[in-house]
């Protein structure tokens, strides 16, 4: 049975509880783009959880509204994507009501859609490379800061239709975190147990 990507999940859920949307909806679900009229998509295997107010980890702590961050304090259900050391965007999810900064940063995607696309954009033949980590899957879906940072998740362009499964999980510290002190350990990273699309077990 093939995925419908032409659902989309109701406002509400986006605008929740970050860790709820993250285990109950996000992992399983399907991360599309229709770039340049080709559709690419991905299941999300892999994603981890920023919390504006308290995590020395979050781009927005302590709830600290710049010109970067300024997408994360809009209301859940838009696309934040940032731009790092030169090279990398990578896409995040806004979750929670208007103010919290709130964000879920996708990981990894196991392929779905548009595979030839995807290998063409990367560069690369490996399926199970193509994907495996926030820098590769934006390269392969061709999401980037500067067109789609701030974008509507239930439009046409960049969109998460609903998963057909539930999955079980796994809940480790996230990645690349050191310089957040107690929160470096928090348990926010989650992926979907036995699958091997993830970034880093």
């Amino acid at each position: 049975m093939q995925p419908d990507f032409g659902l989309r999940f109701d406002k509400e859920i986006y605008q929740g509880d970050a860790f709820e949307l993250a285990r109950q909806h996000l992992l399983g679900a399907y991360l599309c783009t229709r770039i340049d009229g080709v559709l690419t998509a991905g299941m999300i295997t892999e994603l981890e959880v920023y919390i504006g107010s308290c995590d020395k980890a979050c781009h927005a702590w302590p709830n600290k509204l710049t010109p970067r961050t300024a997408t994360m304090f809009k209301p859940g259900g838009c696309a934040y994507v940032f731009f790092v050391y030169g090279m990398y965007n990578q896409f995040n999810v806004v979750a929670g009501p208007q103010g919290t900064a709130n964000a879920v940063l996708i990981r990894a995607l196991e392929p779905i859609a548009g595979i030839e696309e995807m290998k063409k954009r990367r560069r690369c033949e490996k399926l199970n490379c193509l994907t495996t980590g926030p820098g590769k899957l934006c390269q392969a879906l061709a999401i980037t800061r500067r067109q789609h940072d701030g974008i509507d998740l239930n439009g046409n362009t960049v969109w998460i239709s609903p998963g057909m499964d539930k999955y079980e999980f796994e809940a480790r510290p996230r990645i690349g975190i050191d310089y957040a002190e107690e929160y470096k350990d928090m348990p926010w990273r989650f992926y979907i147990r036995g699958n091997s699309f993830i970034s880093k077990k």
